[in-house]
């Protein structure tokens, strides 16, 4: 599962349950069962049957009785459709998704930045039969870690970057080419070309590239991306699917900033 910083004082009953809540998003539609949930969260089986009852009673989580796997409960979906006023975009970046998996055949997605994290909203799959399955709905990774959340931690401040950089320590978790200074290079390269390039660094040889969208104070809160087999994304290759992903992209960004007319 992805780092994260400590909660605050206090918090720690809170940030289990949403610790809970997140890795159940990435689980959907069969669920988990307690056992795996207190694996994945690092918590005591006890203690997460707790948690898990008293979201459970609140509507936060619900447990299919014939698996006895907990799933998302309702009232997680009556919160997000009342959330999603503010923070869902997928409606407005939906035809530029369809269109960067028709024009390039390529599996094409929606990620927005949470915390520091990127998590996968929407996935069109293009028409080339093979596919990477590395991306798809609920997945987060840790911001730098794929082409989404490269894309996004990019247009962070330096300051901002040191210090998430110097915190977090990705190589246990994803390997040795997400050391600090590996992770600083592909920024490097993705302010210089507009666009992050992930050269199968997730799964061997499933290759991903991303740009970000811009919300209207300027921040990159999202990001448009492709995956696909290595093969697919050769050199000559790279700077047109790079200019489709710019173009589509800044298209998004374009929409978010024009005002709705009631």
């Amino acid at each position: 599962m992805a780092t994260k910083t400590s909660s605050p004082a206090g918090g720690q009953s809170i940030s289990r349950a949403t610790d809970l809540l997140r890795i159940l998003s990435t689980a959907m539609p069969l669920g988990l069962t307690t056992s795996d949930l207190s694996r994945h969260a690092n918590l005591t089986r006890p203690t997460t049957h707790r948690i898990l009852a008293i979201l459970a009673h609140e509507g936060f989580v619900d447990r299919n009785t014939l698996t006895g796997n907990w799933l998302l409960g309702p009232e997680l979906y009556v919160l997000g459709a009342i959330a999603a006023e503010r923070y869902d975009i997928t409606e407005v970046a939906a035809g530029q998704v369809a269109s960067l998996a028709r024009e390039t055949g390529e599996s094409a997605f929606l990620s927005a930045r949470r915390g520091n994290e990127s998590v996968c909203l929407t996935r069109v799959d293009g028409s080339f039969p093979i596919r990477s399955f590395v991306l798809y709905e609920g997945v987060r990774f840790p911001l730098g870690v794929a082409s989404a959340g490269i894309a996004m931690l990019a247009f962070e401040n330096d300051a901002y970057i040191d210090e998430y950089l110097q915190r977090e320590n990705f190589i246990d978790s994803h390997g040795v080419k997400h050391s600090a200074a590996e992770i600083r290079e592909r920024i490097a390269e993705t302010r210089e070309l507009g666009y992050s390039v992930n050269p199968g660094l997730v799964v061997e040889g499933s290759w991903g590239m991303a740009a970000a969208i811009f919300s209207p104070s300027g921040s990159a809160e999202w990001a448009l991306s492709l995956t696909g087999v290595d093969t697919r994304f050769t050199r000559e290759r790279r700077p047109h699917l790079g200019r489709l992903l710019l173009e589509h992209a800044h298209e998004v960004t374009r929409r978010l900033r024009t005002p709705k007319i009631s």
